[in-house]
């Protein structure tokens, strides 16, 4: 049996309520301790900004509308590197779904093999032990029995098991994991995401979400399901005459031009409402009855798609594209207050407010690279699990797009800083993708859980020390961390140090320890303190 578009739609979003449901347990499952934007809850924010376009699906759309509908949203919504993969598979969903009434064992088979492909293209060197691996190795396992004759509903199922044994064995490709004790999150993700569809595809209801943060139909849906039957409301009020005695007369009349009639005596003050094709004949009769005051004829059709498209344009709620002023513009992602403004300061067009914790998604960025009034746009991530979705949004404008491979703050600063407005764009590109390399790159934060990385023994609450993204120490007195990270840093070329000091750092501890930092370093190298502002880590060090 085969699927139709309405089971897959229900089938959807029971898979988007259920990562919904499981999303901290998927969290739970990153090893890298540090407070991260967390697989499961990038997943879950990935696949529910499908949920109300699913929620606004008919019952009559076929398969390969609802994947469409479903892909699209999701490419627009993927947060993290995790939810971009996820976009990705399904993507290929709506590949090879496209033209199709109802998806067949065979057709789900073809769909996953070019959402597989995609999701490995998509990533410059695929790590196996995730996401990517159990998703092919499901797909190449249940190639073959997909040609059997089996159901839709069955296919998945055998999916689903494939990917649970892939999973088990992902701890063996990636050490890290297997030191946690623990399988990989991403690919965790999926199988929670397919369970949740084979529930109803399996013949169960749709698994609800827990709480009130459960997607809601939007209002175009309402209006959707309650397009009114006729053109107008009649409203008004009747001054009774003495000698109209029996209003029942009135209220039958209106019920036979229209529906939802209401006729009320309030002591001599007559109300009526009605819808109605011909608001005049209810006008006309109820003057029989009296005089009539409070007069209000509302056209309901013109109500009705006003409410849809209200309801529309507030959930694009993006500006138009700004029109083409300059050559060459800069849109990054940056979060607190004085890095901001340092990105403001070097030339940045948009800020893109978001970083670690705060992924933003490709939507996010794409609004951001159409707002930048330039014909070239250069988009800095300044985080590595921003890049991929600022790489798909770059896809999706006419704009010339670059994306630069920042993956910290220190990289996007020192690339805009090393940007010649009297160059072209081509070599602007290579001499700032060239910049990235020679700068170092130092974060100090927390530890959000215990955890064994690269063989540190972590306590959560340690403060953590990061070379270039990579945890060297740990440590229990900032002050003390600062300084000897900044150490490690430096080399004999280095010539020049900021210093970014973050919300949960008092302004008398930053200039403490900056006093101490400067103490210890040598005289010939310049250091700059700046007050950031930035959420997660403490301090963030430029050494240039």
């Amino acid at each position: 049996m085969s699927i139709s578009g309405k089971l897959l739609r229900d089938a959807l979003i029971s898979g988007a309520n259920n990562i919904y449901n499981k999303k901290q347990e998927v969290d739970e499952l990153n090893v890298f301790p540090v407070p991260d934007g967390d697989t499961g809850t990038n997943m879950s924010m990935t696949i529910k900004n499908a949920v109300e376009e699913l929620l606004n699906t008919p019952d009559g759309a076929t398969a390969g509308e609802v994947a469409k509908k479903t892909a699209s949203a999701m490419l627009r919504g993927a947060r993290g590197n995790s939810g971009v993969i996820l976009s990705l598979l399904f993507r290929g969903l709506s590949k090879g779904l496209a033209g199709k009434e109802t998806a067949s064992a065979e057709d789900l088979s073809a769909a996953f093999k070019i959402g597989v492909d995609a999701a490995y293209k998509s990533v410059m060197k695929p790590t196996e032990g995730t996401i990517l691996t159990v998703s092919r190795e499901a797909w190449e396992n249940t190639a073959a029995v997909a040609k059997a004759g089996i159901s839709g509903a069955e296919f998945i199922e055998e999916y689903i098991k494939e990917a649970k044994k892939s999973l088990e064995k992902t701890p063996e490709l990636l050490p890290a994991l297997k030191k946690a004790g623990v399988v990989d999150a991403g690919g965790m993700g999926l199988i929670v995401i397919l369970e949740g569809m084979h529930a109803v595809l399996s013949g169960g209801a749709i698994i609800a979400a827990n709480d009130e943060v459960k997607p809601q139909s939007p209002a175009a849906a309402v209006a959707a399901e309650q397009k009114p039957q006729y053109a107008y409301s009649a409203e008004y009020t009747v001054r009774k005459k003495s000698t109209a005695t029996d209003i029942s007369a009135l209220c039958a009349y209106m019920e036979t031009i229209g529906d939802n009639a209401s006729v009320v005596d309030d002591d001599g003050i007559v109300k009526v409402y009605v819808h109605t094709n011909h608001p005049g004949k209810a006008l006309e009769e109820g003057i029989k009855f009296g005089e009539l005051d409070d007069v209000k004829i509302e056209n309901m059709f013109k109500t009705h798609n006003d409410v849809i498209k209200a309801d529309k344009a507030a959930q694009k709620n993006r500006k138009a594209p700004a029109e083409i002023t300059k050559e060459t513009g800069f849109a990054a992602v940056a979060a607190g207050a004085g890095i901001e403004a340092l990105f403001k300061d070097l030339g940045a067009d948009q800020i893109i407010r978001g970083g670690q914790t705060m992924n933003p998604s490709t939507e996010d960025l794409l609004e951001a690279i159409e707002q930048t009034p330039a014909r070239n746009v250069f988009v800095l991530p300044n985080n590595k699990n921003i890049i991929m979705a600022a790489e798909q949004a770059a896809q999706l404008t006419d704009r010339n797009v670059c994306v630069l491979q920042t993956r910290t703050i220190p990289q996007g600063i020192t690339a805009m800083m090393n940007y010649d407005p009297d160059g072209d764009f081509k070599t602007n590109r290579a001499n700032m993708t060239e910049a990235i390399d020679h700068v170092g790159s130092g974060q100090i934060t927390f530890a959000v859980r215990d955890s064994e990385f690269d063989g540190h023994k972590i306590k959560q609450g340690d403060i953590l020390a990061m070379d270039n993204g990579k945890i060297v120490f740990t440590e229990k007195n900032l002050i003390k961390a600062l300084v000897k990270l900044t150490k490690r840093l430096v080399t004999s070329s280095s010539s020049y140090i900021t210093v970014m000091y973050g919300a949960d750092v008092p302004d008398e501890d930053a200039n403490e320890a900056f006093s101490w930092l400067r103490s210890k370093i040598s005289s010939d190298i310049d250091i700059v303190l700046v007050n950031g502002g930035q959420p997660v880590y403490y301090y963030i060090i430029s050494v240039e």
